[in-house]
């Protein structure tokens, strides 16, 4: 249990009650190690370990709080190899993926780094002239953050880095699919000289336990990334304290080509979009929209490529499709492909899970299908592509707007102007226009309507974590 135990006020303890639980590895379903199970008195004291640390924290001087993320970022990318095997391991994905998460995570805390240094406020004279208006950003306090198991390094940095930037303490509740990449993290954090106390970790198997502990506890803010289900609970359980709150939830992002579009490039862009991390994205593009005229065409084309990917265990170089995270995950795709077929969709490739061991199951392309068929309503979270062939931009438009998520869009097409327009009418927090990848550290992350409140990342990500104080003065 050494290494794996929990993170509590600068001390690696093991839970309360002795508790632990598995983790597998999805290539295979076999035990890969065990970690402490905490239980509500362990996120209790995380909580209490969090309080006592945030008045120095929140004294600590900027640059010292820089130096500590910026030392971080280059001890992450020291360790990249082994931290992104670790995470291959644990949660599936290809070693190219892994890697590229790492470079992507870690940038969270360069990112921060530079802005821990530039919170700052604003005088200013008011209206009447009888008076000033001073303005100050102060830290909001400890933070609860949840993270989920597809990106475990990148949504752990994500939340971590400013909060820490802006002065907060934090508790973080990984995911319990893939603990292990951030008790790694928080190790290499421990190397730099993290104070005891600001980042705390509860490993647990029982996540609707020690989270709702911890809200029931004097809190000051939530960042959660999850589904929305999960996210709409906790809501109902922050709106009893009035706990300042993050969610960056579900997603059925479309994915838009227009009849003009460089289809080479866009298949470049749906395998980046589709492909990237086996499908388990809310980034992922979830619904082809195609214009009829090449909808064929680019269909054969995707599938093709698609059908091209070694599939097999993430830590095998050769591998470009990796395990699903669990058997749950597994067998839900194969649910919501199996109704498709039934009302009317087409499988050009795949459409069955393989007869082998572990949490796989094939990259699959769909043709006739719908927007109203299970896989293009639903979030399927696996590399499943289902093609919708559309008359016109307003069918596409109509049809990409037709769900109540808003996470992400894509839009393919030659005439910058015309993809211009067909953005601007997506009711989405990000569109990839003619890129298949939009997610960068100094960038706004985030969505509408059921896909989340708050954005993550930018300059913008720092002020989740911070308060702004008015003080009236006559000077």
């Amino acid at each position: 249990m050494a290494g794996n135990q929990l993170f509590i006020g600068g001390k690696w303890v093991d839970a309360q009650d002795g508790g632990t639980f598995d983790v597998l590895d999805p290539a295979t379903g076999a035990v890969l190690t065990q970690v402490g199970d905490g239980a509500a008195t362990d996120m209790l004291a995380a909580v209490a370990a969090a309080a006592d640390a945030l008045p120095a924290w929140s004294a600590t001087a900027p640059r010292v709080r820089s130096e500590l993320l910026r030392a971080t970022w280059q001890a992450m990318q020291d360790a990249g190899e082994e931290l992104g095997f670790l995470m291959s391991l644990e949660m599936g994905k290809t070693l190219a993926d892994a890697a590229g998460e790492v470079n992507y995570a870690s940038d969270f805390f360069r990112w921060f780094a530079e802005e821990a240094v530039r919170i700052g406020g604003e005088l200013r004279t008011a209206p009447a002239g009888t008076n000033r208006i001073l303005t100050v950003r102060q830290p909001i306090g400890v933070s609860l953050l949840v993270t989920p198991w597809n990106f475990p390094a990148a949504m752990a940095t994500r939340k971590i880095a400013p909060a820490l930037a802006a002065g907060c303490t934090v508790v973080i509740k990984p995911a319990g699919e893939t603990p292990l990449t951030t008790l790694f993290i928080v190790r290499l954090m421990e190397q730099q000289g993290l104070p005891p106390g600001v980042v705390n970790v509860v490993t647990s198997g029982r996540s609707a336990e020690v989270v709702s502990a911890a809200l029931t506890d004097d809190r000051e803010k939530i960042s959660f990334t999850g589904s929305t289900p999960v996210g709409r609970i906790l809501l109902k359980q922050a709106a009893d304290r009035v706990v300042a709150t993050s969610m960056e939830l579900g997603g059925n992002d479309p994915f838009l080509v227009l009849a003009d579009a460089d289809l080479t490039a866009a298949v470049d862009g749906a395998m980046l979009a589709k492909m990237r991390n086996g499908g388990q994205a809310c980034t992922a593009a979830n619904r082809f929209i195609v214009h009829e005229s090449v909808a064929a065409e680019f269909a054969d084309t995707l599938a093709a490529r698609m059908g091209a990917l070694v599939m097999g265990a993430g830590t095998d170089p050769q591998t470009g499709l990796g395990p699903m995270v669990s058997e749950r995950a597994a067998t839900g795709i194969a649910d919501l492909v199996d109704r498709a077929v039934s009302a009317g969709a087409t499988p050009l490739i795949g459409g069955h899970r393989p007869d082998r061991p572990g949490f796989f199951y094939p990259a699959t392309v769909l043709t006739d299908v719908t927007p109203e068929s299970p896989v293009a309503v639903n979030e399927v979270f696996g590399p499943v592509a289902p093609i919708i062939a559309v008359h016109d931009d307003d069918e596409a438009i109509a049809a990409a707007n037709s769900t109540e998520y808003g996470l992400l869009g894509f839009v393919y097409t030659t005439d910058l102007a015309r993809g211009l327009r067909v953005a601007e009418r997506l009711d989405v927090g990000m569109v990839g226009l003619n890129r298949g990848l939009v997610s960068d550290a100094a960038a706004p992350f985030g969505g509408v309507k059921q896909s989340g409140i708050g954005r993550e990342g930018g300059f913008e990500g720092i002020d989740e974590y911070l308060e702004h104080k008015y003080i009236a003065t006559s000077w």
